[in-house]
């Protein structure tokens, strides 16, 4: 079962981060076959930290509430809150299976959350830039709940277009970047 994770920052919690950076990584070592993308979410300005988005297939619900919430930073407090849904990757790929650049462009964090009749459960059509893609779900896979999407795009509102605006409840567009340890 796949799940999206995006714990958002707390404000100001960037010392307490940067602190737990290496016990951040070494937790999510662990977690390296099952991970299907990550990385750090950032303000319009591009450098402010926001949060961090994880992409990973687990066995089940209470797994990917023991992910979650065992993180370093959740249980320290740099955390204000976590998205967890259960996603289906449509792509059938992981971010590191993206075949373009993972430097150019910028790249985009775009969810849209709603509830009622599922919307965009095909892929766009220009799936060269998508790096990760599919519906976010109940924990019993049965209810749709929204479209969670990793995009490369030129800018906020064309990475927003991949999903239909009149069929969710809101729709997020957050700066992101491939995560994980640099090498």
């Amino acid at each position: 079962m796949e799940f999206l994770c995006y714990h958002r920052d707390r404000t100001g919690s960037l010392p307490l981060r940067e602190e737990l950076l290496e016990e951040h990584w070494a937790y999510m070592d662990r977690y390296a076959e099952e991970m299907i993308a990550r990385g750090p979410t950032f303000a319009d300005d591009g450098d402010t930290l926001t949060g961090s988005v994880h992409i990973v297939d687990l066995p089940d619900p209470a797994a990917a509430r023991a992910f979650a919430f065992d993180e370093p930073n959740y249980q320290a407090g740099a955390y204000r809150d976590v998205l967890l849904r259960r996603w289906r990757n449509t792509l059938g790929r992981t971010m590191w299976d993206f075949p373009g650049c993972r430097t150019d462009g910028n790249r985009y964090l775009v969810l849209g959350l709603a509830t009622g009749q599922a919307a965009d459960l095909a892929l766009p059509p220009d799936q060269d830039e998508l790096i990760a893609y599919g519906p976010l779900l109940s924990d019993d896979g049965a209810i749709w709940l929204g479209t969670a999407a990793l995009v490369r795009a030129q800018a906020p509102d064309t990475a927003r277009a991949i999903l239909t605006p009149d069929l969710y409840a809101d729709i997020e567009v957050h700066n992101w970047q491939f995560g994980g340890r640099p090498s």
